[in-house]
């Protein structure tokens, strides 16, 4: 993603095959200062993500081609760090649950108010750095290796790869090791403090983060110390440093 901070500069895809839905979004974006492709279909949605510099997408999930998590899934892999959002009619808890699954950032319900996705839009570019970040040391914590500047995670000598949001997430706990952090706390950092979308969001993501830790380390041939990231229902999550580590690791930032 092209990290401009200026409305001007923000390239959205816009995947939509309702000419009504399609045209009034197109033109409330276009005139609130973004750029808008727009394509009717997956498949040339994805071809235009390939030729073009985009970090937007606004995803349809009832397409004439293929079905929009489909969509999703690819536009993540090869694209980790655009800002998905899904626009869709399907409003069951279960649909969310796929599509932000799937890769998507956020989630609305058809029919929605062009003024409300808007300001999702406002939220979630707020999240996204202007420019390049300070250096900072990378955080240690038994055998996982946080390198918040490059976004590099590493599990002994192995990459582990991560998706924005589960990065993001594990960049705020590995910073408070052993402490309880709020729900709150993480929606706001990791999303945005004027979050819009449902707080099952947190639970998925840090469902497919744990699922990625422990792939990560079930691979290797030997033993790891892994941190554990527990539930702390009714508040938050808990990043627990493995009981084989020692004094020399730890927080290798302080």
């Amino acid at each position: 993603m092209r990290m401009t901070g200026a409305k001007d500069a923000v390239s959205v895809l816009f995947i939509e095959d309702d000419e009504v839905i399609g045209q009034h979004v197109e033109a409330g974006l276009r005139s609130n200062g973004y750029t808008v492709t727009r394509t009717r279909t997956g498949g040339s949605g994805l071809a235009e993500a390939a030729r073009l510099p985009i970090d937007v997408v606004l995803l349809d999930l009832g397409l004439p081609d293929v079905d929009g998590i489909d969509v999703a899934r690819q536009l993540r892999d090869e694209h980790p760090d655009v800002l998905i959002l899904i626009l869709t009619a399907r409003s069951e808890e279960i649909d969310v649950i796929v599509g932000l699954d799937a890769g998507a950032d956020d989630y609305l319900v058809k029919p929605f108010s062009l003024t409300v996705l808007l300001a999702r839009l406002r939220a979630h570019l707020r999240r996204r750095p202007a420019g390049p970040p300070g250096p900072s040391e990378p955080v240690r914590i038994g055998d996982l290796t946080v390198d918040i500047t490059a976004r590099r995670c590493r599990l002994a000598d192995r990459e582990v790869e991560l998706r924005p949001k589960e990065f993001e997430l594990l960049a705020v706990l590995v910073k408070h090791p052993g402490q309880a952090v709020s729900r709150e706390t993480l929606m706001a950092r990791v999303w945005d403090e004027n979050w819009f979308g449902p707080t099952k969001t947190l639970d998925v993501t840090m469902s497919s983060l744990r699922r990625r830790l422990h792939a990560a380390a079930a691979s290797s041939a030997a033993p790891l110390a892994l941190p554990e990231l527990t539930t702390l229902r009714g508040h938050g999550y808990r990043l627990e440093p493995p009981a084989t580590q020692g004094e020399e690791t730890g927080d290798i930032s302080r």
